[in-house]
């Protein structure tokens, strides 16, 4: 093969064979054959010359060996792997070669082995001869890399559905006035992270304080938010949930048959809970909201049907379940449904309000519960109401342009600013309360019967504030479920849940 730049005679792998070309070794090696072949000592090879390069050639006729830089540049430069040179009227697959450029002599360390050398493989690295049966060395398999993990595929379903959500907990409530739902996670201690939730007003307990049973307008409304809220338990994976009814269910006489068909409709297995469970499940929804300097607190929940109150008193032995430290309990048969049933919703006149407040201080006078506490100077004691009548006075107390739960949660209320809210919503007619969006249309003719319910707690347990708790029963439920499988104290130790997960109880 001929050079076309110059007719230089090329090896078979490409690389120029001139003087020029040789390593050190090389050269020396030919100079001295010559003066061998001059002196008649018979060579061990033939020296064949053409065009002023030489091949060295064995008494065979075998290749011997030449210099090492020409067979590693021989070896590492042939012709085809090169990239196309600058004359476009070239071939592409001719390149300009090496001997084009002057070529760099190569410092040779002595004592450095031959093999070392050698040309590179398919991977980019020098292969050594019989690396393959040494034991590898420390130093070496220090330097790999480590091997990836395996990849984890997640499970999908057959129809493309998302893989099932686990540790779910569902709280579902079906009041006199409202179906809330809530799907949780668990988190921190005592606390837990919100999925998915529902809440709407259905007003089970229309006409019912009248009548004594459930009306069919009423049960369809009913059904149909609870047909809703089945649809979206079915979408999750939920490890336990607990379903329940509570004073319109218990005290209809048709509520035994509006359970079975909402199972026949719905698929959901609703529980009639008492009164007691009521309470203690609304002390256990606002269990972090009790403080440590707490010693005693009055805890209400102003329900639809019913009011239930519990006295708490707090020791030195204090337990995380809150609602163990309950003295005293009680649930009023009356609630901002039944009452503004009976003294009407729409125009509510201070008299019309004394009024209300008598009848509920009636029912307050039966319940004997002496050493409370209490009072304007006692700072360990306080209120804690849990309702959508508090947590409407907190919100247009804050002037609020919309509700925000994560602003009226836990906000504290002195008893001048709960006298001054009451006195404002007293002002308003129902055009003006149903403006506010605090309230709205639906609560405009319930919100003035939940203040008189509150207004007489607050006449019979006087105190210098007030806590709002926009909570109830969904997390009260929440809260036993996983205090009794047990999911904080296991969590706790495998070392504590993750901070990603963040916190808390959410009521939608």
């Amino acid at each position: 093969m001929e050079d076309p730049q110059n007719s230089a005679e090329l090896s078979d792998g490409g690389a120029r064979l001139n003087n020029d070309g040789k390593g050190k070794r090389a050269r020396r090696r030919s100079r001295k054959g010559r003066r061998k072949a001059a002196a008649g000592v018979p060579a061990s090879h033939d020296a064949v010359v053409a065009g002023g390069s030489e091949q060295l050639r064995s008494p065979d006729g075998g290749e011997a060996k030449e210099g090492r830089a020409m067979r590693g540049k021989a070896a590492r430069s042939p012709s085809s792997d090169r990239k196309p040179g600058g004359n476009p009227d070239e071939n592409p697959n001719h390149a300009a070669h090496d001997g084009d450029k002057p070529q760099r002599k190569r410092k040779r360390r002595r004592g450095r082995r031959a093999h070392t050398k050698g040309p590179l493989g398919a991977d980019g690295c020098k292969h050594v001869p019989g690396a393959e049966n040494r034991p590898a060395r420390a130093a070496d398999t220090a330097k790999q890399p480590p091997p990836h993990p395996p990849v984890r595929e997640v499970p999908r379903a057959q129809d493309g559905a998302r893989p099932p959500d686990h540790g779910l907990y569902a709280a579902l409530d079906l009041g006199t006035n409202n179906c809330r739902l809530l799907i949780a996670q668990p988190t921190r201690h005592h606390q837990f992270r919100v999925v998915d939730g529902f809440s709407r007003i259905v007003r089970l307990g229309e006409g019912l304080a009248a009548t004594g049973s459930l009306s069919p307008a009423a049960m369809d409304r009913a059904i149909e938010a609870l047909a809703m809220c089945a649809a979206k338990l079915k979408g999750r994976s939920v490890r336990r949930m607990r379903l329940i009814a509570t004073e319109a269910c218990r005290s209809a006489d048709n509520g035994a048959l509006f359970l079975k068909r909402v199972r026949e409709e719905t698929g959901l297995q609703l529980e009639i809970v008492n009164r007691e469970t009521e309470a203690r499940l609304a002390v256990s929804s606002c269990a972090s909201l009790i403080g440590r300097e707490t010693r005693s607190a009055v805890l209400f929940d102003i329900g639809g049907g019913s009011s239930e109150i519990a006295v708490i008193k707090l020791g030195e032995n204090r337990s995380y379940r809150i609602a163990n430290h309950i003295s005293h309990w009680t649930s009023l048969p009356v609630g901002v449904v039944t009452l503004s049933e009976r003294y009407g919703g729409h125009h509510v006149t201070p008299e019309i309000f004394e009024n209300m407040v008598a009848e509920v201080t009636r029912l307050l006078g039966d319940f004997n519960c002496p050493g409370t506490g209490g009072g304007a100077d006692d700072e360990g004691f306080h209120l804690i109401g849990t309702s959508g009548t508090v947590t409407t006075l907190a919100g247009v107390h804050l002037d609020l342009p919309r509700y925000d739960r994560r602003k009226v949660d836990g906000i504290w209320l002195t008893d001048d600013e709960v006298s001054a809210m009451q006195a404002k919503l007293l002002s308003w007619d129902f055009a003006g309360r149903a403006a506010n969006p605090c309230i709205g249309p639906d609560r405009a003719d319930l919100v003035l019967a939940g203040c008189a319910i509150l207004e007489a707690i607050r006449r019979r347990w006087p105190s210098s504030r007030m806590r709002v708790a926009d909570r109830g029963l969904r997390e009260g439920l929440l809260t036993d479920m996983m205090m009794h499988d047990g999911v904080w104290r296991k969590q706790r130790r495998r070392g504590g849940f993750s901070r990603r997960q963040g916190a808390a109880s959410s009521n939608d």
